[in-house]
């Protein structure tokens, strides 16, 4: 084999990307016939199949795998000798941005995100992935361009901005029989808290700071997200320790109260993550300074 067709290259890194055939279609703006028919040819030239139908999706071959970062590079290639990474006018652009964030970075960032790009990029989609183990392989793979959070495990091997500082507050119903407008450390001890389990590794930090001080932590419910749980306590006598960001959200919009934590703990960054691909990527970068500029303003603003 000494010539292959390039468009057959996009179609294998799309399929390799959504672990499927139609979705790879309906990504390149293709029936899923031609595409099937553009895997047909690509295996009769390498002589594998390249990818296998599983209950998870399209999963690649050992070849299949190691072509990938191959391909990859062929068509960074050709997209940047043609010029197509160095035209985006946000205000006609129609692209897509998938971003990972947790709960509490939707209910931050994605209000002022969506009112910035009504007004200055209209024709762009926006879609949120959770934070999950596979967060590193989605921006890898270019499935995601953005990763928003408190992720020390994409410290190695990913860019970062610092978007601002996080602390911590607590929060119980305003409607609480026994704490008022005050919380001691007797009363935190004391009391059935609620823990979030599946946001990002903020509760990790929380975790390990109060097994590492002592302090006693009765928990009576544990859920995976800190949206479910801020309904919870604002309807029982539980309480729950958040990042002060989401208690600036929430403060004022429920029958809601947000304490000091009544002992020390560390602050931690929230920052931005992205892969090298993406690095120089015009979209990217305009999305990245975008979301910097948000957080800097909203961060000044008053609470």
């Amino acid at each position: 084999m000494n010539t292959i067709d390039l468009r057959l290259l996009g179609v294998f890194d799309e399929i390799y990307k959504t672990r499927s055939v139609s979705a790879a279609a309906l990504a390149l703006n293709l029936g899923q016939p031609a595409v099937s028919v553009a895997l047909g040819k690509l295996r009769q030239q390498l002589g594998d199949p390249l990818f296998v139908r599983t209950s998870t999706g399209m999963e690649p071959t050992p070849l299949g795998e190691g072509l990938v970062p191959r391909v990859r590079a062929v068509l960074d290639a050709v997209d940047s000798v043609l010029g197509h990474r160095n035209n985006f006018e946000p205000s006609t652009s129609k692209r897509s941005f998938r971003i990972c964030m947790t709960d509490i970075s939707q209910l931050v960032l994605l209000p002022p995100l969506l009112k910035t790009l009504r007004a200055s990029a209209p024709g762009l989609r926006i879609e949120i992935f959770p934070l999950s183990e596979q967060t590193a392989r989605l921006l890898e793979s270019g499935e995601a361009d953005l990763a928003l959070g408190f992720m020390p495990q994409l410290e190695a091997g990913f860019y970062q901005q610092v978007l601002f500082a996080q602390s911590f507050s607590c929060m119980v119903s305003a409607h609480h029989p026994r704490i008022g407008q005050t919380l001691s450390l007797a009363q935190f001890e004391a009391e059935n808290h609620v823990v979030v389990s599946a946001s990002g590794s903020a509760p990790l930090v929380l975790d390990r700071e109060i097994a590492r001080q002592g302090i006693q932590r009765n928990i009576a419910l544990q859920i995976p997200n800190f949206l479910g749980a801020a309904f919870v306590v604002e309807h029982t006598d539980h309480l729950i320790t958040i990042p002060q960001r989401l208690g600036d959200v929430l403060q004022g919009r429920g029958a809601l109260r947000i304490l000091p934590v009544p002992f020390p703990l560390p602050s931690y960054s929230v920052k931005q993550h992205w892969h090298e691909r993406y690095h120089h990527d015009p979209g990217s970068r305009w999305l990245r300074g975008v979301i910097s500029q948000l957080m800097s303003q909203t961060v000044s603003a008053p609470a």
